[in-house]
């Protein structure tokens, strides 16, 4: 038998086994990456002016205090930061902007990789995007989506990062910017065929392990993806992405693993991770998912090996009418004194699990983290 024969063999055996009984092939070298993902990072009116101490200064930091370890324990952490950063004028919505302290809240929670391309990261314009860029090289904290010209854009994307011995080349596109035109040479990345189809062909020949399509489309407030959105996703698996994780509907929309039965890969698409933090409070609006994605890799052949969520939820309004932006972990919260959130958290976690047992494909488990008990 030949080696590479035996490297078929091999490779077959180890597509077709579960991950359960890969002890049998220890001596294969092995390569495990963890990524996290999460959805919308928003700052509404309310939540800066909540965050505004006696002394003038902006704090964020007990936004993620109950997820930040599960940020920190992935190699990847993916967010989308859906406000530009500037350093005046802070606002909610139509036109966001937040203090610097909010970026750094969300880099000091572990989150190592801010999305950009989305349709209010120009709300400020030049001076905010520049500014963000700014921020973000400071803090050396990769980003992708936005360029202050097409030189940077061609050295800096696909993003690539390589962690554990596993390359995953990252894409970024948005539907949109809100009428506001990308000032030139700034170059916002845009769901357009041709320029995406050009990007996967060069991440497939940079050697990567895997491309990963971070989308911001789709319609707001929906839970089901649009049929135009069905069939992105399909054409974006055809030209070579292995797994989509999507943005912008403000609520949680389906998942789905599927199995590409000629090659037995597992692809994900997450069509909406929701709201991570915003000042949304209506029904389906008031949550997200956060998504962890564990790969394999042996020799070169890469795949899912778990696919898993986490319910998170913002609490409503206390009965003093003040808010706190805490980021909780929706199954393992209880709530006291507080009738009316303690329905709206019941009623999140019902409309949430619903839509998944209907919707989602393939297997996706949902996972837990220590319980939190709060008073609203």
């Amino acid at each position: 038998m030949t080696n590479c024969f035996r490297l078929l063999i091999t490779l077959l055996l180890y597509c077709a086994i579960p991950f359960e009984t890969e002890a049998q092939y220890s001596n294969i070298p092995m390569q495990k990456l963890d990524l996290f993902f999460v959805g919308d990072a928003m700052q509404h009116e309310t939540q800066f002016l909540t965050a505004k101490g006696k002394d003038g200064k902006y704090s964020y930091s007990s936004y993620y205090k109950y997820l930040s370890s599960e940020a920190k324990k992935a190699d990847i952490s993916v967010i989308n930061l859906e406000t530009p950063i500037g350093s005046r004028n802070f606002g909610g919505y139509p036109s966001f902007c937040a203090p610097d302290s909010f970026l750094h809240a969300i880099t000091d929670a572990g989150f190592n990789l801010v999305l950009l391309a989305n349709n209010h990261i120009l709300d400020r314009g030049e001076e905010g995007a520049i500014y963000t860029l700014n921020l973000l090289d400071t803090l050396k904290t990769p980003y992708c989506g936005i360029y202050r010209n097409m030189e940077e854009r061609d050295s800096l994307y696909p993003l690539v990062i390589e962690k554990r011995g596993v390359k995953i080349a990252f894409l970024n596109y948005t539907y949109s910017t809100n009428g506001r035109r990308a000032p030139k040479p700034w170059v916002v990345n845009m769901i357009e065929k041709d320029v995406m189809a050009a990007d996967i062909e060069k991440a497939r020949s940079m050697g990567v392990d895997a491309i990963i399509a971070c989308m911001h489309w789709g319609d707001e407030y929906l839970s089901l993806p649009p049929k135009r959105i069905e069939e992105l996703a399909g054409w974006l698996l055809e030209q070579g992405v292995d797994h989509i994780i999507g943005h912008h509907p403000h609520v949680i929309q389906p998942i789905e693993l599927r199995k590409d039965t000629s090659t037995l890969k597992k692809h994900t698409v997450a069509y909406s991770l929701g709201n991570l933090v915003s000042n949304m409070h209506r029904r389906y609006a008031d949550g997200g998912i956060a998504l962890r994605m564990r790969m394999k890799k042996i020799l070169n052949y890469t795949r899912v090996s778990s696919l898993e969520y986490l319910l998170t939820w913002i609490a409503p309004r206390r009965s003093d009418g003040t808010r706190d932006f805490t980021i909780l972990p929706a199954a393992t919260t209880v709530i006291e004194k507080n009738p009316h959130a303690e329905f709206r958290l019941r009623q999140f976690l019902e409309d949430t699990r619903t839509l998944f047992g209907k919707h989602n494909k393939g297997e996706i488990k949902e996972f837990f983290i220590d319980s939190v008990r709060i008073t609203r």
